[in-house]
């Protein structure tokens, strides 16, 4: 049966690459009918009308990330790490979250990878992707529909639970599933290390970090260590090719909201009109800003990071030990949100 959830989810990830690229259906693998290949594209062309953050852009962006975790080689060398074996069947509560397209993807592949059975609940933001794509598993491989259900009411009948949310939610989390055994994920974001002499190639990369998917993931650098020597106008230079972002309304209310405020209260912000800076060692900052703060040698910055370690999702730079940069929104399958081996500690539930 594992060896049929994964040919499950190969079958998935090609079909996940031709929609990332926007192949046309002429040119795509055709593992699905032309019609349906129209009907994914026209969802993902439209979605926006429903949530406008999931702009085409980026939901194409996620499903092209997710295409390449369900890659044949990719699957089968993540789960040679894990001694899968025959195992009883537990029904795992996955409460997904809604900020970025299909962002609890990776909590499910793992659940039925695992042997186990997926009850998910899914974030009013995000409610028509994955059932689409999860549909259309179900009529190609019969089977696969006994593999998981949605709950739109209150979640029962559970054995264990991995919830994602705001802090808030995890206040809930903990009341009503703080019995079981659980993965609960709260607030995390990502900062970014800029060396003395950082590269061009190095800075333009990191706007994508920033701005992908608008700010708006754990996995987006919110925060810059930036070496005392180092020139601010040289990362607003390397960054200019992501200023249509302002012509994005919601973002661009965010951002004058921010710039307003700050005005306002008369504190020093740094300003290229689609991105605010400023200078604070706070971790987590408002959409469409950036906190930073200067550092003198990398000791400085290893306290910061350790003083931080629980609230940092991912760490870019060059350092090593670090992801580089421009990768922060393409994780691999082992890179696991908040370092938890999530297949460990489902294969550890009795």
């Amino acid at each position: 049966m594992k060896e049929n959830i994964i040919d499950c989810f190969i079958d998935l990830g090609k079909l996940f690459n031709d929609l990332g690229l926007n192949t046309s259906y002429e040119d795509s693998n055709k593992n699905c009918s032309k019609d349906e290949y129209q009907k994914f594209n026209e969802v993902i062309n439209s979605h926006k009308a429903s949530n406008p953050w999931f702009t085409e852009k980026y939901i194409r962006k996620s499903i092209l990330s997710l295409a390449s975790m369900c890659h044949k080689n990719e699957l089968n060398s993540f789960i040679s790490d894990y001694n899968i074996g025959q195992k009883s069947t537990n029904r795992i509560a996955i409460i997904m979250a809604g900020n970025i397209p299909l962002v609890g993807f990776h909590d499910f592949l793992c659940v039925l990878l695992s042997g186990n059975h997926a009850k998910i609940k899914l974030s009013s933001d995000d409610k028509i992707l994955l059932p689409l794509f999860l549909n259309f598993l179900s009529d190609k491989y019969p089977f696969f529909k006994n593999k998981y259900e949605f709950v739109n009411s209150k979640m029962k009948d559970v054995d264990a639970v991995i919830a994602t949310g705001s802090d808030n939610s995890n206040l809930y989390f903990k009341k009503y599933f703080g019995h079981l055994p659980h993965i609960f994920r709260k607030n995390r974001t990502s900062i970014a290390v800029i060396s003395e002499n950082e590269s061009k190639n190095n800075l333009q990369k990191l706007g994508d970090d920033i701005f992908d998917y608008y700010g708006r993931g754990c996995r987006n650098v919110t925060h810059l260590l930036v070496h005392d020597s180092f020139e601010m106008n040289n990362f607003f230079e390397s960054i200019v090719s992501h200023g249509d972002i302002i012509n994005h309304n919601k973002y661009g209310n965010n951002y004058d909201y921010n710039r307003a405020i700050h005005l306002m209260n008369q504190i020093p912000i740094l300003d290229n009109n689609f991105v605010l800076l400023r200078e604070s060692k706070d971790l987590f900052s408002p959409l469409a800003m950036i906190h930073y703060h200067r550092y003198k040698n990398m000791n400085e910055v290893n306290e910061y990071i350790e003083l931080n370690k629980d609230f940092i999702q991912v760490k870019v730079g060059d350092a090593n030990g670090f992801t580089p940069f421009g990768i922060a929104q393409n994780p691999s399958l082992s890179d696991f949100a908040d370092k938890i081996d999530t297949m460990k500690w489902l294969l550890s539930i009795k």
